[in-house]
């Protein structure tokens, strides 16, 4: 059972598609995902410096920046402690990033991997893996 939704930052939750809104819209992904009780992290190759932590609180129950660990995407190590810090096991979780790379090191280390290539195709894919709406 698909139990949490990890998302990269730049290139994925950046990515406005064609809506001209306030905030991206997997941000409201986001939000309908913890309300349909499914738990969220943040996994980045950022360095931590400078992260809105507050700001966010209301996306994910969890943050992993590479910089804060001593891994980085794609080893499969910052996966697994993505999943560990969520309480769940790889298998629970489902990663989605730009680059195909990472999404094939989530899937290694036992995640559903979702290449982020639009907004619109990345949130028909979650849909139809959580079975609940995710669009805004």
């Amino acid at each position: 059972m698909l139990r949490a939704l990890i998302m990269d930052y730049g290139g994925v939750l950046t990515d406005r598609g064609d809506e001209v809104s306030d905030e991206p819209p997997l941000f409201g992904a986001l939000r309908a995902a913890r309300r349909h009780g499914l738990r969220t992290a943040l996994l980045s190759n950022a360095d931590g410096r400078g992260a809105p932590r507050p700001a966010w609180a209301d996306l994910f129950d969890v943050m992993v920046l590479s910089g804060e660990t001593e891994f980085a995407k794609p080893d499969r190590q910052i996966y697994l402690l993505t999943a560990d810090r969520l309480g769940l096991h790889p298998e629970e979780c489902v990663f989605v990033d730009d680059l195909a790379v990472n999404v094939r090191g989530a899937a290694a280390a036992g995640m559903v991997g979702v290449h982020h290539r639009s907004v619109e195709i990345t949130l028909e894919e979650l849909e139809t893996l959580f079975a609940v709406p995710l669009k805004g």
